[in-house]
């Protein structure tokens, strides 16, 4: 009898510690390089669409903050920004910004968050400890404003629950100033590495027509060269009244994410900055009494990109329909444009590039046909890591440091 031949399967997830939400790539190789991938998505259900039927409004931004913890201010934006919509609520000057303001600050974070992650996955762990050690004041000042490091809970429909205490802005302006000089000095310090040069660019190159095909957002999009950004585009809290730029590259691979997101980081604290400056008077929210019946749509530029909430009232204090789309969602499927032709050792970063939503436990193997383990997740870590080095020695380039951040 004729033998079979399989070709080897890598299997990324279900559970991988780059992904906070449980998806599974499963990619066929051809030796080392990836020749097909099958996307798979939906493994964790928690039903949030339901229990938010059986909540009542005011209490919905409070479970739609734990669909992301990174998002966790932009999901309770677009949802509140929908039942405003359906109420016709007009919110407070200084609602506006203080939701604005929240916003921006997440985005710093967040993307300081990535560009630790994606430090740590090519052997860069000093850019691991310091992106993280920098982020951590903008953590502190969200605690102090709303109580919470994440899953602020500070919006509502008519306009937040919390203020910023005049008496906190100049706190608030120091702390930006330090991490705008920490993060100049650290994307200097990325963008001027021949390594990561040679170790980022040209891969995971998602294309521009690729990009639109598969309608990704945020980031994602941005740096494929598709100019998009709901803040600019259909304006909303107070981005309309600020000066501010969109952040795009063209080249499409993981280094120009990188660039975006560095980049956008200094537009964030530069918004922040602006909007604290020019923070109006007044109350911070009106009362609503009742949501009448009818629908509405509300979206956010989350630091992924696009998140979308639509929301139906029959008049009562529940919704009948909420239907939430989150920017993974259409992020995640460029995969299969980005990832195939690609080296085994630049498929994790590449899956890391976009930064999509997964679980923190870590389950990775590459089997053959007949089940035998033939890579383990640490091993890939490894070879990504081998890469670097490799391309340090070509290159003869000195170790990369960051004593004097």
């Amino acid at each position: 009898m004729k033998k079979t031949l399989h070709k080897p399967i890598l299997a990324v997830g279900p559970f991988h510690p780059l992904q906070e939400e449980m998806e599974f790539f499963q990619l066929t190789v051809d030796g080392e390089t990836v020749t097909d991938i099958d996307v798979r998505i939906s493994y964790n259900h928690r039903g949030i669409e339901k229990l938010s039927e059986t909540l009542q409004f005011d209490q919905i931004p409070f479970l739609v903050s734990r669909i992301c913890g990174i998002c966790s201010a932009s999901h309770p934006l677009a949802y509140i920004q929908a039942v405003e919509e359906i109420a016709g609520v007009a919110v407070p000057e200084r609602a506006r910004y203080v939701r604005t303001i929240i916003n921006e600050l997440e985005r710093i974070h967040s993307h300081l968050l990535w560009v630790g992650l994606g430090g740590h996955f090519i052997g860069y762990d000093t850019v691991f400890m310091w992106a993280w050690k920098y982020r951590e004041p903008v953590l502190d000042l969200l605690e102090e404003i709303t109580g919470n490091r994440n899953n602020y809970g500070n919006v509502r429909v008519g306009g937040c629950r919390e203020d910023i205490p005049d008496e906190m802005v100049p706190k608030i302006l120091k702390e930006l100033d330090k991490v705008e000089k920490k993060t100049d000095m650290l994307t200097k310090a990325v963008l001027d590495d021949p390594v990561l040069h040679a170790r980022l660019k040209g891969v995971g190159i998602l294309s521009k027509n690729d990009a639109v095909s598969f309608a990704v957002t945020g980031p994602t999009a941005r740096g494929s060269g598709v100019a998009i950004d709901v803040r600019r585009d259909d304006p909303y809290a107070a981005y309309g009244d600020l000066d501010w730029n969109v952040i795009s590259q063209t080249e499409g691979d993981v280094f120009a994410k990188a660039v975006v997101r560095l980049l956008e980081t200094f537009e964030s604290i530069k918004m922040v900055r602006e909007a604290l400056k020019e923070l109006p008077k007044g109350p911070i929210a009106v009362e609503v009494r009742e949501i009448p019946p009818g629908e509405g749509c509300g979206h956010a530029e989350a630091p992924r990109g696009e998140t979308f909430h639509y929301i139906r009232s029959d008049g009562g204090n529940r919704p009948t329909r909420h239907k939430v789309r989150a920017p993974s969602y259409v992020n995640v499927p460029s995969f299969k444009a980005s990832c195939i032709g690609q080296h085994v050792a630049d498929v994790t970063l590449t899956l890391a590039a976009v930064d999509p939503c997964y679980s923190c436990t870590e389950r990775l193997a590459v089997v053959d046909g007949h089940s035998a383990v033939i890579h383990d997740y640490e091993a890939l870590l490894q070879m990504s890591r081998e890469k670097t080095a490799r391309i340090k020695k070509e290159i003869g380039a000195p170790e990369f440091k960051l004593e004097d951040i």
